[in-house]
């Protein structure tokens, strides 16, 4: 092999693991195991914004991709990515009322909208009529005990 790739192929692997190297300090192995998995996207605090919509009726009784049984009068929410038990609290921003949901689904999978939560969840945010809201989300707990039913 020549000198010249020699020293291409060293600056590409350099670089390679100076992108993969924490930026931070490392979380301790035994602290890691207790986390859940994808408890990284839950941060306690962390906030969005978006468009919450609800589901009810047509999914009771169903299982959520959790593996519980979808309730439409509990007071839960399907998101995307923050993982399977996650306390977030709700605030509709054009009225402000809030509430804490768990997570228990995966969704919601039309684009643009960052949460669905359940139809009870919805009437008490005030938002049933209209089917969708502005809506902030936090995270307020993580699924440190969460087990399906």
């Amino acid at each position: 092999m020549g000198d010249h790739v020699r020293k291409v192929l060293t600056g590409i692997a350099t670089v390679g693991l100076i992108a993969l190297s924490p930026l931070t300090e490392a979380t301790p192995a035994g602290e890691m195991a207790r986390l859940p998995l994808g408890w990284v996207n839950a941060t306690q605090g962390r906030e969005e914004v978006g468009i919450a919509s609800w589901y009810g009726e047509e999914f009771d009784g169903n299982s959520t991709a959790s593996g519980k049984l979808f309730d439409l009068n509990g007071l839960t929410a399907a998101h995307r990515s923050l993982p399977m038990g996650t306390r977030i609290q709700v605030t509709n921003l054009r009225n402000q009322r809030s509430m804490v949901l768990t997570v228990n689904d995966r969704g919601p999978f039309v684009r643009g909208r960052l949460v669905d939560v359940s139809k009870a969840a919805a009437f008490r945010l005030g938002f049933m009529a209209s089917g969708r809201a502005l809506v902030k989300i936090r995270v307020v707990g993580h699924p440190e005990s969460y087990t399906p039913d």
